[in-house]
Parts: structure tokens; C-alpha cells; sequence
């Protein structure tokens, strides 16, 4: 039997037609012991994470067996499947796998110095092949580099500080590789509504969105 497919969604956080917050006992706590800047924030993405799991799970949202704390990965009750989450300028990229799943999201129209970053944080031949590309392409460039490789680093559960620069895209062959272990994991690129996302896990080139 084929596993169910991934699913995705790029919803609202705040303000007009986003979700009443739903959290459970202990994200009530966690949140207001949060400062004020956080604790918004906090709050509405678990509380979507919550609304968004229900379905695929059949529970009702305060009932999703969600493990969350504050600056921690979200986590599922074993046998659940696997949660990911990204935040942007209001907006949340939420994703549910059977498999490890990792996401990561930026608004389009972003302006960065990739060059620079590139130099920094790329392995050397991508940074060299972005340097050479024309300087109105290099951000774009950038961008999509930069998201999938967010998004393989929480697939595969490690941080930016340790792993970016051992990741490579391959823009040409579409292709993402970890250089010291040669992970090729699925990846999903996709232009949503003025944002950039991503997704790394087994099938996410079938996943649902929703």
C-alpha cells in the first residue's frame, strides 16, 4: 500500500482570515511566558499547526498530540507522522509527512546581498557559480537555493551553523546533495501566491495542498 502523500499549507498567522487561536494547557503556559514580541507569534503558529493537523489526524485541534515548546521543533506523538514549520511576514508554511519532513518559506520580492552571503555561507563552486550568473538573477538564485536547504537542514534535523554550507543545489540538475554524507533528498521548489517555498522528504513531489 502506497504511504499517504505529504500535505501542505501556506496560510495566514494573523489579522483577517487567519485561525482563532487553539492551544493546548501547556502552550498557554509556554506562551505567556514568553516577551510580548514572541508570544503572538507563538501562538498563532501552533495554534495553526493545530487547526491544519486535525484533519489528516481525525482529532479535533486541542486534541492533536502536538509536543511544541518554544524555540524547539514541533514533534508528533510516535506512530503520527512528522510536522514542520516556517514563518514569514505574517505568513506560516505548515507540512504533515509520514516520513521526516522539513519546509521553508520567503516572500518573493526578498532583496539580500547574495553575493556576499553566497561567499559566506555556500559551498565554494555554487558561490562561484551564482557570482558568474547576471546580477539581476543572483537574489532569485539565492532564494531558491537558500529555502531548500532550510528546509533539508530540518529534515535532517540539524541547524544552519552546522550544516548550510555542506549543502549544495544544483540548480541545473535541480538536484540537492549533502557534500559530507551525500544525502540526495526529495526536494519541492514551488512560486506560491508572492512566496517561496519548500519542502525536503520522501514524496513531497506529490504532496497535497491544502
Amino acid at each position: 500500500m502506497q504511504a499517504p502523500a505529504p500535505r501542505l499549507w501556506l496560510r495566514l498567522l494573523s489579522g483577517p482570515g487567519a485561525e482563532p487561536h487553539t492551544l493546548s494547557a501547556q502552550e498557554r503556559r509556554w506562551c505567556a511566558s514568553l516577551p510580548a514580541g514572541r508570544r503572538e507569534l507563538y501562538a498563532a503558529s501552533r495554534s495553526l499547526l493545530r487547526c491544519c493537523l486535525a484533519g489528516p489526524l481525525g482529532l479535533d485541534p486541542e486534541a492533536v498530540p502536538l509536543s511544541s515548546p518554544p524555540a524547539a521543533p514541533p514533534r508528533l506523538a510516535d506512530g503520527l507522522g512528522y510536522v514542520s514549520l516556517s514563518h514569514s511576514r505574517g505568513h506560516g508554511l505548515l507540512a504533515w509527512s509520514p516520513a521526516p519532513i522539513g519546509v521553508d518559506l520567503e516572500w518573493s520580492q526578498r532583496s539580500l546581498p547574495a553575493v556576499a552571503l553566497a561567499r559566506r555561507f555556500f559551498p565554494a563552486a555554487e558561490a562561484a557559480w551564482l557570482q558568474a550568473l547576471p546580477p539581476a538573477d543572483q537574489n532569485r538564485a539565492l532564494l531558491e537555493s537558500w529555502v531548500r536547504k532550510e528546509a533539508a537542514i530540518k529534515w535532517q534535523g540539524s541547524a544552519l551553523a552546522l550544516d548550510l554550507r555542506h549543502w549544495c543545489w544544483d540548480a541545473e540538475r535541480r538536484e540537492l546533495r549533502h557534500l559530507l554524507h551525500g544525502w540526495r533528498p526529495a526536494v519541492m521548489g514551488r512560486w506560491h501566491q508572492g512566496w517561496l517555498c519548500a519542502a525536503v522528504g520522501d514524496h513531497v513531489d506529490r504532496a497535497i495542498w491544502s
